[in-house]
Protein backbone atom coordinates (compact mmCIF):
# COMPACT_ATOMS: atom_id res chain seq x y z
CA UNK A 1 0.00 0.00 0.00
CA UNK A 2 1.04 3.58 -0.61
CA UNK A 3 1.37 6.37 1.97
CA UNK A 4 0.74 9.92 1.48
CA UNK A 5 4.39 11.86 1.91
CA UNK A 6 2.50 13.37 5.23
CA UNK A 7 1.07 10.16 6.70
CA UNK A 8 4.57 10.08 8.55
CA UNK A 9 4.11 13.71 10.14
CA UNK A 10 0.45 12.93 10.79
CA UNK A 11 1.19 9.98 12.58
CA UNK A 12 3.93 11.60 14.64
CA UNK A 13 1.49 14.74 15.22
CA UNK A 14 -1.23 12.31 17.24
CA UNK A 15 1.59 9.96 18.63
CA UNK A 16 3.11 12.75 20.37
CA UNK A 17 0.25 14.69 21.54
CA UNK A 18 -0.75 10.98 23.11
CA UNK A 19 2.80 10.77 24.65
CA UNK A 20 2.76 14.22 25.88
CA UNK A 21 -0.43 14.21 27.75
CA UNK A 22 0.79 9.96 29.28
CA UNK A 23 3.57 12.56 30.80
CA UNK A 24 0.61 15.02 32.40
CA UNK A 25 -1.35 12.05 33.55
CA UNK A 26 0.45 11.87 37.00
CA UNK A 27 0.29 16.05 37.28
CA UNK A 28 -1.52 17.35 40.77
CA UNK A 29 -5.01 19.96 39.49
CA UNK A 30 -2.21 22.43 40.52
CA UNK A 31 0.19 21.56 38.26
CA UNK A 32 -2.35 21.17 35.61
CA UNK A 33 -3.63 24.94 36.18
CA UNK A 34 0.54 25.91 35.93
CA UNK A 35 0.56 28.72 33.19
CA UNK A 36 4.14 29.91 31.85
CA UNK A 37 4.57 33.48 30.45
CA UNK A 38 4.81 33.53 26.54
CA UNK A 39 2.31 30.28 26.58
CA UNK A 40 -1.36 29.85 25.37
CA UNK A 41 -2.52 29.18 28.68
CA UNK A 42 -2.42 26.31 31.66
CA UNK A 43 -0.79 22.95 30.81
CA UNK A 44 -4.83 21.67 30.52
CA UNK A 45 -6.11 24.28 28.96
CA UNK A 46 -3.14 24.25 25.98
CA UNK A 47 -4.24 20.64 26.01
CA UNK A 48 -7.26 21.24 24.96
CA UNK A 49 -7.15 23.79 22.71
CA UNK A 50 -4.65 21.60 21.12
CA UNK A 51 -7.27 18.57 20.55
CA UNK A 52 -10.19 21.15 19.81
CA UNK A 53 -8.25 22.72 17.23
CA UNK A 54 -6.84 19.41 15.86
CA UNK A 55 -11.19 18.67 15.88
CA UNK A 56 -11.82 21.69 14.09
CA UNK A 57 -9.17 21.43 11.56
CA UNK A 58 -10.59 18.40 10.47
CA UNK A 59 -14.04 19.50 10.70
CA UNK A 60 -12.97 22.42 8.25
CA UNK A 61 -11.25 19.56 5.76
CA UNK A 62 -13.87 17.30 5.88
CA UNK A 63 -17.38 18.82 6.63
CA UNK A 64 -18.35 16.37 9.19
CA UNK A 65 -19.34 18.14 12.41
CA UNK A 66 -18.38 15.11 14.73
CA UNK A 67 -15.21 16.29 14.59
CA UNK A 68 -15.99 19.63 16.32
CA UNK A 69 -16.43 18.51 19.87
CA UNK A 70 -16.38 21.04 22.85
CA UNK A 71 -12.82 20.15 24.93
CA UNK A 72 -14.16 22.50 27.82
CA UNK A 73 -14.25 20.24 31.12
CA UNK A 74 -12.60 17.03 28.99
CA UNK A 75 -9.83 15.48 31.32
CA UNK A 76 -6.51 14.34 30.03
CA UNK A 77 -7.72 10.48 29.05
CA UNK A 78 -10.58 12.13 27.12
CA UNK A 79 -8.16 14.06 25.33
CA UNK A 80 -6.16 11.61 24.78
CA UNK A 81 -9.20 9.06 23.30
CA UNK A 82 -10.07 12.27 21.20
CA UNK A 83 -6.54 12.58 19.51
CA UNK A 84 -6.62 9.05 18.95
CA UNK A 85 -9.51 9.16 17.06
CA UNK A 86 -8.46 12.24 14.98
CA UNK A 87 -5.28 10.35 14.28
CA UNK A 88 -7.54 7.80 12.55
CA UNK A 89 -9.64 10.42 10.70
CA UNK A 90 -6.33 12.26 9.23
CA UNK A 91 -5.06 8.63 8.26
CA UNK A 92 -8.81 8.81 6.32
CA UNK A 93 -8.62 11.82 4.65
CA UNK A 94 -5.10 11.45 3.47
CA UNK A 95 -5.92 7.91 2.14
CA UNK A 96 -8.09 9.56 -0.46
CA UNK A 97 -5.05 11.79 -1.77
CA UNK A 98 -7.10 15.06 -1.18
CA UNK A 99 -5.95 18.25 -4.04
CA UNK A 100 -3.33 19.92 -2.09
CA UNK A 101 -4.61 23.17 -4.47
CA UNK A 102 -7.94 22.70 -3.86
CA UNK A 103 -9.73 25.75 -1.75
CA UNK A 104 -11.13 25.17 1.56
CA UNK A 105 -13.44 27.56 2.52
CA UNK A 106 -14.20 28.49 6.81
CA UNK A 107 -17.18 31.12 7.40
CA UNK A 108 -17.69 31.52 10.95
CA UNK A 109 -21.23 33.35 12.35
CA UNK A 110 -19.57 36.99 12.74
CA UNK A 111 -19.20 37.18 9.03
CA UNK A 112 -14.81 36.15 9.15
CA UNK A 113 -14.19 34.23 5.76
CA UNK A 114 -11.26 32.14 4.93
CA UNK A 115 -10.25 30.55 1.91
CA UNK A 116 -7.49 28.63 2.09
CA UNK A 117 -5.66 25.64 -0.09
CA UNK A 118 -5.74 22.33 1.49
CA UNK A 119 -2.01 21.67 1.39
CA UNK A 120 -2.20 25.27 4.18
CA UNK A 121 -5.09 24.09 6.27
CA UNK A 122 -2.83 19.91 6.46
CA UNK A 123 0.58 22.25 7.17
CA UNK A 124 -1.39 24.89 9.97
CA UNK A 125 -3.10 21.31 11.67
CA UNK A 126 0.58 20.66 12.10
CA UNK A 127 1.93 23.76 13.20
CA UNK A 128 -0.86 24.03 15.46
CA UNK A 129 -0.12 20.84 17.39
CA UNK A 130 3.78 21.53 17.06
CA UNK A 131 3.37 25.33 18.67
CA UNK A 132 1.36 23.83 22.08
CA UNK A 133 3.04 20.94 22.48
CA UNK A 134 6.37 22.80 23.31
CA UNK A 135 4.41 25.23 25.29
CA UNK A 136 3.07 22.58 27.12
CA UNK A 137 6.85 21.35 27.53
CA UNK A 138 8.04 24.48 28.86
CA UNK A 139 5.46 24.52 31.20
CA UNK A 140 6.30 20.67 32.50
CA UNK A 141 9.97 22.02 32.67
CA UNK A 142 9.47 25.10 34.77
CA UNK A 143 7.87 22.22 36.93
CA UNK A 144 11.46 20.81 37.34
CA UNK A 145 9.41 17.78 35.01
CA UNK A 146 11.55 16.33 32.27
CA UNK A 147 9.24 16.81 29.09
CA UNK A 148 8.90 13.39 27.38
CA UNK A 149 11.08 12.55 24.21
CA UNK A 150 8.64 13.56 21.51
CA UNK A 151 10.15 14.83 18.04
CA UNK A 152 10.15 13.41 15.08
CA UNK A 153 13.23 11.00 14.81
CA UNK A 154 12.18 9.31 18.17
CA UNK A 155 8.65 8.69 16.26
CA UNK A 156 10.80 7.13 13.86
CA UNK A 157 12.46 5.13 15.71
CA UNK A 158 9.53 3.87 17.70
CA UNK A 159 8.00 2.74 14.69
CA UNK A 160 10.76 1.82 13.04
CA UNK A 161 10.83 4.39 9.74
CA UNK A 162 13.97 5.93 11.41
CA UNK A 163 17.53 3.94 11.91
CA UNK A 164 20.38 5.69 13.61
CA UNK A 165 23.73 3.61 13.81
CA UNK A 166 26.07 5.32 15.72
CA UNK A 167 29.88 5.07 14.53
CA UNK A 168 32.01 2.16 15.87
CA UNK A 169 34.62 4.42 18.47
CA UNK A 170 38.30 2.47 18.42
CA UNK A 171 40.01 2.60 21.68
CA UNK A 172 43.84 3.45 21.80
Amino acid sequence: MSHSLVDDAFAHHVWATVRLIDACLPLTPEQLATRVPGTYGSVIETLRHLVDGDGFYLYGLTGDRAYGINTDGMGLRDLQSAIETNGLAWSRLLAQNPDPDAITLELDDDGFERRATMGIRFAQALHHGTDHRSQVCTALTSLGIEPPKIDVWDFGKQVGRNVEIDPVRHHT
